[in-house]
This record gives structure tokens, sequence and C-alpha cells, in this order.
């Protein structure tokens, strides 16, 4: 049986909640997996644990940017390892490689750098932020266990311009939690932005019409906010070639403050209409 809403943010906020596990040379924290009933680890799932281990690896400061390399899917059923290695870890910045690790080998790698918050000019160039879409265009993600509203149907059949906002707001969680829950939110519907001008095909025809599995995911923080505030996660698919997919996209408030960007690269392979030759 499908977990409640509420169960599934409780499940989230477990799973973020990484244990230290004694090592003499890295840093090592292990993290349980989320109760979805699917094949394989959700992605987002290692992008928001990642988050956590490196804010474990160095308190002091703040994650600026995240890059990860996904090397094959993680077991559900098995923890995952994060093992942290800090290059370096100065009075301003702190850069780190963080491995995901399962019985089975290497899952995703990730380069992490972290920066104290200094004061300075803060200037942006982003377009306006749309009206926040009334209540009666709720909708629901299955992985997204908060609120969430669009204007635009992502899984319309028709061919659509590949561009996609969805406006997120979590339920009241830990400050510290905000950066992994939005990079969690982030790696859902790029792969769907790509597949908008193919009429007839959505996100849902995935193991039917194609494959697809997400490659590389880069996320960068520009300034502190509350995911439980109001936030648009505005996205642009500007190319699908050659089996892949390439997003990317922005995180700003309902006020259009830019807090967070982000981008992926994912395998998206069509299965041929006709019986193919090929061995």
């Amino acid at each position: 049986m499908p977990l409640a809403l509420s169960e599934l943010w409780d499940d989230l906020l477990a799973c973020l909640d990484l244990r230290a596990h004694a090592s003499d040379a890295l840093l090592v924290y292990e993290g349980r997996n989320q109760l979805l009933g699917y094949h394989r680890v959700f992605g987002g799932q290692l992008l928001a644990q990642f988050v956590r281990a490196a804010q474990l690896a160095c308190p002091t400061k703040t994650v600026k940017s995240l890059h990860v390399l996904f090397a094959r899917a993680g077991r559900p059923e098995e923890p995952v390892r994060y093992e942290v290695d800090r290059h370096h870890d100065g009075g301003s910045f702190a850069a780190l490689t963080i491995v995901a690790r399962q019985r089975k080998g290497v899952v995703a790698t990730a380069s992490v750098s972290l920066h104290v918050p200094e004061d300075g000019p803060a200037l942006q160039s982003v377009d306006p932020v749309p009206t926040l879409p009334c209540p009666e265009q709720r909708t629901e993600f299955d992985l997204l266990p908060w609120e969430t509203r669009t204007a635009a149907d992502l899984d319309s059949p028709l061919s659509e311009t590949p561009e996609f906002e969805l406006w997120m707001r979590t339920p009241a969680a830990e400050p510290q939690l905000a950066p992994a829950l939005t990079a969690y939110a982030t790696d859902l519907t790029l792969i769907g932005t790509a597949l908008r001008p193919l009429a007839g095909v959505t996100q849902h025809d995935s193991g039917k019409a194609f494959t697809s599995a997400v490659t590389a995911h880069t996320v960068w923080f520009h300034r502190p906010f509350r995911a439980a505030d109001w936030l648009l996660l505005r996205q642009h698919s500007p190319v699908l070639a050659h089996g892949r997919c390439f997003g990317r996209g922005d995180v700003l408030t309902e006020d259009g403050t830019l807090v967070a960007s982000y981008a992926q690269e994912a395998l998206l392979r069509f299965t041929p209409a006709e019986p193919s030759e090929e061995r």
C-alpha cells in the first residue's frame, strides 16, 4: 500500500538523518533509503544525502556547489555509505570528494564546494516570477511529499515547448535541511521537461517508449533560503540528442530572488518502433 503524504515526508527526513561511522582515514556516514517500492534508489535521495554528508563534514560552512556523477543504480534494500575526503578546509572555503558506496561498489561520486557566507554587492539578472498558481492548480508528484502547484501540464500529450515551472513548499523543517530538500526536488522533472516537444510521449512512458537514467547532476546554491516558503523551480531543456538529454533550471523565491541553479544530463534511449536486427 502506498505511503500517505505525511508518512513519505517523515520517511524522507529519516533518510536525511545520516549516522557517523568510525573510520581510520575518512569521515564516513550512512543513510537508509526511502520506502518507495522502486527497483533502485531515487537519485534525488542521493543528492540530498550528499548535501547532508558535506554539511556534517564541514558544519561551519554552507554548501556552495554539488557536482554528482551517478555510476550505477543503488539497491533500495541496502543502506548507502558516504565516504568523505576533505581535500581542503580553510577559513573561507572547503573542497570535498564524497563517494556513495554499497557492497556491490560505487553508486555515485560527488565533488562539493563549501563557503563561509560573506558580505558584498548583491545583483541578479533573471526574468520576473509569475504569480503563484491558485490552490486549484495543485499538482501531485509521487516523489515529492509536499505541496506543489503548476500552471502547465508536464504530461500533456501535445507537443509543447521544453520548459516547465513547478512551485513547491515543504512542511516546516530545520533551516539547514533546505539545500538538501531542494536538491532532492531538482532531480524529478527535467527529463519530463526534455520530452515535452515530443507529442504523445511523457515521463510516464519510461520503460515502455524509452529508457532513462540520470548520469550527472549539479546544483549551485547562491543565497540562504527556506524550503518551507514558496519556491519556483523554473527549468528548460535546450537539447536532446544522441541518446541523451540535458536540462537546467533556477530556483527562485516568491519575490523573485534567485537562490539556486541546477543542471542535469541523462540517458534518454528510445525503444525502436520495429524489431531491430542489431545485436
